[in-house]
């Protein structure tokens, strides 16, 4: 959700301590790269159907705004454009290449990211639905309906080198904006458009601060998330990622025969001069 699916990498550094040993068989190498593969990917469906659920659910629910439900429509236009015009992809014989390699640190941030973000909002609107909150199912319900869209976007195309590393990259900057808008939204709604009951019950002022808290969080983290990641780290890296690309293909058809030679085979040969 915050570009982590573009951000982190396998391991792929070369094992030094293997390479004076007897090599291992090819089969049972591919065979537990498959394996691996075939797990991720299978989960990464499961994912995206559960994902594609919550959008349909959200979607006709009619608690999304008209805006919200526009938004993803017209950041995929705008990412296929970019695509296409500004950034075409250089290297399409492998899959997209993860922008850079994550840490411990950097996972745990993930996975709170996904908690705060995902799991406890989620968990606030079916509460909202069982309580009969109405309130807090329209506040929190556009933030996960982008929220949904953004991993859907991200997972689709992490896994196609049809995307260069910039447009990758700003698919989480360009949602992440959006959803702080929609978040300070829902802030402003729980802080200022509701209040307690005289004389509520504890369960209901538990209920209530929860709602307040997990708003302000969301937009603490979200905004650190674009402010101290996204924008001085992803992108940087991003262009830089794309820019060696783009000199390392310009390099290689200086190299290549086949770019000079039909240079010199379109120059006419200098006729001899008559004695």
């Amino acid at each position: 959700m915050s570009g982590v699916s573009l951000a982190m990498a396998p391991r792929s550094d070369p094992d030094q301590t293997t390479s004076t040993k007897a090599p291992q068989k090819p089969g049972l190498a591919q065979q537990q790269q498959r394996s691996t593969m075939g797990g991720l990917m299978s989960s990464l469906r499961v994912v995206e159907l559960q994902l594609v659920a919550f959008i349909m659910v959200f979607s006709a629910s009619g608690l999304v705004p008209l805006l919200d439900l526009i938004f993803p429509a017209f950041a995929s236009a705008y990412i296929l454009a970019l695509s296409r015009l500004a950034f075409p992809t250089r290297s399409r014989t492998a899959t997209s290449a993860e922008i850079f390699q994550a840490g411990r640190f950097f996972r745990f941030y993930v996975m709170m990211g996904t908690v705060v973000g995902l799991f406890l909002p989620l968990a606030y609107v079916l509460g909202g639905f069982a309580r009969g909150d109405d309130h807090a199912v329209r506040s929190a319900t556009p933030h996960l309906f982008l929220l949904s869209f953004q991993i859907l976007t991200e997972n689709i195309i992490s896994g196609l080198s049809l995307f260069s590393s910039p447009v990758r990259a700003l698919v989480p900057v360009l949602y992440t904006v959006r959803r702080i808008f929609v978040i300070i939204d829902w802030m402003a709604d729980v802080w200022f458009n509701k209040d307690l009951p005289p004389n509520s019950p504890l369960k209901d002022d538990v209920w209530f601060w929860f709602g307040r808290g997990l708003a302000v969080l969301n937009l603490a983290y979200f905004s650190i998330n674009l402010f101290g990641f996204l924008i001085p780290r992803l992108l940087p890296r991003a262009f830089e990622r794309y820019f060696q690309e783009t000199d390392e293909t310009y390099a290689k058809m200086a190299e290549d025969p086949k770019h000079t030679e039909p240079v010199k085979k379109s120059q006419p040969p200098l006729d001899k001069k008559a004695d």
